[in-house]
């Protein structure tokens, strides 16, 4: 089992230009979901925004970002980025989770979602959000 951090960028509106100008950078690969894609479509204005995305590079490069739903409030200066932590063994990230709940405020209860065997959110207790999940395997 291998566990990994990705810085994960929060933008209102500009991810997918961001996560583009990213990919050519770094020379990697851009992979989107919106809104629609993932079923959350809460403002009809922001359905093709990006729910989930990413680059990454051949070199090992990643970085993560989305387009923070309207209905939450986003300072750029205050919560501009989050901390994913990923795996792929469920039992692994629930001891992970359950550690760093301790203290720590719940967004998103760690559940399944429909575009992860689990997800959840969490602020821990020094003001770090977190984003945690379990990597769905890849589609043929």
């Amino acid at each position: 089992m291998s566990v990994t951090t990705t810085t994960h960028i929060n933008f209102r509106g500009q991810a997918r230009e961001a996560l583009g100008f990213y990919a050519t950078v770094f020379d990697g690969t851009v992979t989107v979901a919106t809104y629609t894609d993932i079923h959350q479509v809460t403002d009809p204005a922001q359905a093709d925004s990006v729910a989930w995305g990413q680059v990454e590079g051949a070199n090992g490069f990643r970085v993560m970002a989305y387009d923070v739903q309207t209905a939450k409030p986003f300072d750029h200066g205050q919560n501009s980025f989050y901390i994913a932590l990923r795996g792929t063994d469920a039992a692994e990230i629930q001891t992970q989770w359950d550690r760093l709940t301790e203290g720590a405020e719940i967004l998103t209860p760690l559940a399944p979602a429909v575009f992860a065997p689990l997800y959840g959110m969490l602020t821990d207790r020094f003001g770090v959000t977190w984003i945690i999940d379990v990597t769905a395997p890849a589609q043929a």
